[in-house]
Order: structure tokens, then sequence, then C-alpha cells
């Protein structure tokens, strides 16, 4: 049987770590031991001191979940890519981590996360397929700031309006019609606050 390369392995076990730390649930060495299937615990602890030794991550002595995110350069931090959100008709909702991305930290103590555009919606606001939208997770919004909002089991990417006590999500492109969901099953998950582009596939 083939063996993983080495590196493939530590990238996973970083993501591993990563995800583990944002949820606020830091493991310990042994448990990534079992994750990966490790015959020895050794061997996980061999790769957790090659990612601190490399700056990925940080080791506090003498606590068993004491790994955590080097702190933030720049004013930057991570935050974690969801998956994907329809700027098009409402589509069902898709929740499969990519991994992380920086941001500006500038509302420190808010949850922020991202996702992927699919659909062309949005155009009018320049938000295009592909794009990674930055958004702040909070309940409620005002009328004309562009949220991500869930109707049902479903999300979408749209400017939100009110209007006489009836909400609407309003695309940014004359070909789609607006949105008039029941606002029992209607979610706001979050208000976005960045657009990002890349310029060049696979960045």
């Amino acid at each position: 049987m083939s063996r993983t390369p080495r590196g493939e392995t530590r990238s996973r076990i970083l993501e591993f770590m990563r995800r583990r730390i944002a949820a606020g649930e830091p493991p310990t060495v042994r448990e990534v031991q079992q994750a990966f299937g490790f015959r020895a615990v050794e061997s996980a602890r061999a790769h957790l001191r090659a990612l601190v030794q490399a700056g990925q991550l940080v080791h506090l002595p003498g606590r068993a979940r004491g790994y955590r995110l080097p702190e933030p350069v720049g004013a930057l931090s991570w935050v974690p890519l969801l998956g994907r959100v329809q700027a098009g008709a409402l589509s069902d909702a898709i929740e499969a981590p990519e991994g992380y991305v920086p941001v500006r930290a500038q509302d420190a103590g808010k949850a922020h996360f991202a996702l992927r555009v699919v659909g062309w919606s949005m155009v009018g606001a320049g938000i295009l397929p592909g794009d990674l939208v930055i958004v702040r997770r909070q309940p409620t919004a005002h009328s004309g700031e562009i949220v991500v909002a869930l109707v049902g089991d479903e999300a979408t990417v749209k400017t939100l309006r009110l209007r006489g006590g009836q909400v609407v999500l309003e695309a940014q492109n004359p070909d789609f019609p607006p949105i008039f969901p029941d606002p029992e099953s209607l979610r706001i998950l979050g208000k976005v606050v960045e657009v990002r582009r890349y310029l060049e596939e696979g960045s």
C-alpha cells in the first residue's frame, strides 16, 4: 500500500488543527494520532513539532490542549471559507469547508466567514461568479445592505430591502426577479463586508 507523502499529511494535520482551534476545541496530541491513524503517538507529536518550528502553530508548554494558531501579522486574521453561496435563484445551502482566508481584523470581537459566489444575480453590485464574499455574522441588517440569507434550507446572497413591513431579497441584475420570502422561514446569516476577486485561476 502506498504511503501518503509526509508534506501532504502535514498539510492535512494543519487544516485539522485550524478547524478544531477555530471551533474552540484544540485537540490533544493523542486526538491527532487517532484522527490520522498513526500507530504511535510520537508520529503525531513529530508532525506538530514541525508545524510549530515552521511558525504555523504555537505550542503552550505544560497544557494538553496547548496548541494555538499564531498571532495574525499586520492586523490580519484568518476566517473559514465555508463553501459556496448562490447569487441567483435560491439553492441548497452548501457548507463544505475549503480552508481559511486572511482578512483585515477591523471587528476584533465579531465572527466572520467567507463564501465563494456562484451565479450572476449580483453583478450590478460588483459581485461576480467565483468571487469570495467576507461575511460578518449577524442576525439582522439594515435595508439596502448586502446579506447572506437562508430561506428554509436554501441560501442566497442578495440586497436586503424592507418595504412597508415586507422583506425583499433583491438581485442586482434585471434578469433575476426579487425574492419575497416568508418571514417565518427567513434567517439572516450575516452582512457582506468585503468582496475579493482573484485574477488567476487556482489563487
